[in-house]
């Protein structure tokens, strides 16, 4: 079976100035359709370079980066733009809701940039909202409502275009414990409906809600597999809540 998305030796190299930084070390992974995979670490640990790199929003220096079989390291940016838009659903941790548009507008507007006609854009637009429960307040402003609203719209504007990938970063980073825990539970029931959810977190409470954890050291994998392996709660030969600045262990 072909992998969703693979990583084959995957480097990234900046230099700046005099001083060369590896954010990721010859990383390999694979993640097939309709799995929920953590990507864990502190910062530092390479996975904000892991995330850019998934999204398309970065290349690779070094090895390969593959999205559904389509080698991604050699496309220019339009080409990178329109695989984002085919195949990639985004969910960050500021909501970016734009403030002046509804919320069945702010949802609506990856279909806009798809092309698609503005009668099945506002019916999958509200659709969308319907499905984490915001479709009677499609009508509303982002600011009138809580932060754990916005992130559900945002989590509808990442699944109304049907991505084949659901990418979240950080994405209860900006809520309280119990509103983020809703929107845990939303991206499980996603992932139980068969769509592939990928994590990035440095919490290893919100890691442990995934199927499988990849945890990153140094720009490197050093534990990939369930999430029911206590290895995948070990930081430097530590369980991880021994290790200061280290997200939650897991519940």
């Amino acid at each position: 079976m072909t992998p969703l998305i693979e990583f084959k030796e995957v480097s990234k190299i900046y230099h700046m100035g005099d001083s060369v930084v590896i954010a990721a070390n010859k990383i390999s992974m694979r993640i097939y359709k309709g799995e929920f995979v953590a990507i864990v670490g502190q910062s530092g640990s390479g996975k904000s370079t892991c995330m850019n790199i998934i999204g398309c929003l970065d290349v690779p220096t070094e090895g390969q980066y593959l999205l559904d079989g389509r080698d991604v390291g050699g496309m220019n940016k339009n080409e990178l733009a329109e695989i984002r838009n085919e195949m990639l659903g985004f969910i960050f941790q500021q909501y970016n809701l734009l403030p002046k548009l509804n919320l069945l507008e702010n949802v609506m507007i990856p279909l806009m940039y798809a092309g698609v006609p503005v009668h099945e854009r506002k019916q999958r637009a509200m659709d969308a909202l319907e499905s984490v429960g915001l479709g009677d307040k499609y009508a509303h402003k982002p600011t009138q409502l809580s932060g754990g609203q916005q992130q559900r719209v945002s989590i509808a504007r990442a699944l109304v275009g049907l991505p084949s990938v659901i990418l979240a970063d950080e994405p209860t980073g900006a809520l309280d414990s119990h509103t983020g825990r809703e929107v845990l539970n939303i991206l499980q029931g996603l992932h139980s409906q068969g769509n592939t959810v990928v994590l990035i977190t440095h919490d290893n409470s919100i890691a442990a809600t995934a199927q499988r954890i990849i945890r990153l050291e140094d720009g490197c994998v050093v534990y990939d597999g369930p999430s029911t392996d206590p290895r995948a709660f070990v930081h430097a030969g530590r369980p991880v809540a021994e290790v200061p600045g280290e997200g939650g262990a897991a519940t």
